[in-house]
């Protein structure tokens, strides 16, 4: 990947919000494990697999707070429109940190269909504030989006949803605004790279809890030798550090 004069995230401030009718009575392990995906990432040895990325404003480094959750159980729409997404990110947080780290992964109820993505990310302005933001569907039963992960330790949908979390928020701190940071000459940011492919097969995150998460690209490990091989053969992929 090269870089392409943007902004990384030094830091991560995350703000997770659960959006959809069926949020208001589930019982089941996403809301409570999503919680624990982003308090256990920050300073984890997978966080790290992207701290070699520097920015006009810094360099990535492995901290990162989460802030909790919010749920809103008004009818969710889909991801096909980034401004949709952004708009519920202001409603529930109108006034986000000047920072510019300020993270929200929206985690819907709606199921993907013929989607041809599990989630993304992108970005945007909140009362003059750039933010990021991500969108997950309902990735419950659906085989394009699921990891294999077979330890027992999550639901599947937990599962397949931890996974393109990291894809995403690894994503975000390495490319997260316009013009664009670090990415290759195709498009593809350093969770495309290696998206997919697993070095492990759990990680460990730094509260204990052990997860299923694919592998992040790095210049680094690519030009050493050490990293293990992508979809396309190329060894630059790693999982923790």
């Amino acid at each position: 990947m090269t870089y392409h004069g943007g902004v990384i995230m030094p830091t991560v401030n995350t703000h997770a919000i659960f959006w959809g009718t069926s949020w208001g009575t589930y019982t089941g392990d996403k809301i409570t494990g999503i919680d624990s995906f982003y308090t256990g990432v920050s300073n984890s040895a997978y966080s790290t697999t992207v701290d070699e990325y520097t920015g006009s404003n810094g360099q990535v480094g492995p901290a990162m707070t989460y802030q909790g959750h919010v749920t809103d159980t008004s009818a969710a729409s889909g991801g096909s429109n980034a401004s949709v997404i952004l708009a519920e990110v202001a409603k529930l947080f109108p006034h986000p940190d000047m920072s510019g780290n300020d993270y929200y992964p929206v985690y819907t109820d709606v199921p993907r269909g013929n989607a041809g993505y599990c989630a993304w990310h992108a970005s945007g302005t909140v009362n003059g504030t750039r933010v990021q933001f991500a969108f997950f569907f309902k990735l419950d039963g659906d085989p394009g989006c699921d990891p294999q992960d077979t330890s027992g330790k999550h639901s599947q949908g937990l599962a397949a949803l931890a996974n393109v979390s990291g894809h995403e928020l690894s994503e975000a701190r390495s490319d997260p605004a316009s013009p664009g940071a670090w990415y290759d000459s195709s498009g593809a940011e350093n969770g495309d790279k290696c998206a997919w492919t697993f070095g492990a097969p759990l990680l460990t995150f730094s509260d204990g809890t052990e997860w299923k998460v694919q592998g992040n690209w790095s210049n680094a490990a690519y030009n050493a030798g050490t990293g293990y091989a992508n979809s396309s053969g190329q060894k630059g992929c790693i999982g923790s550090k």
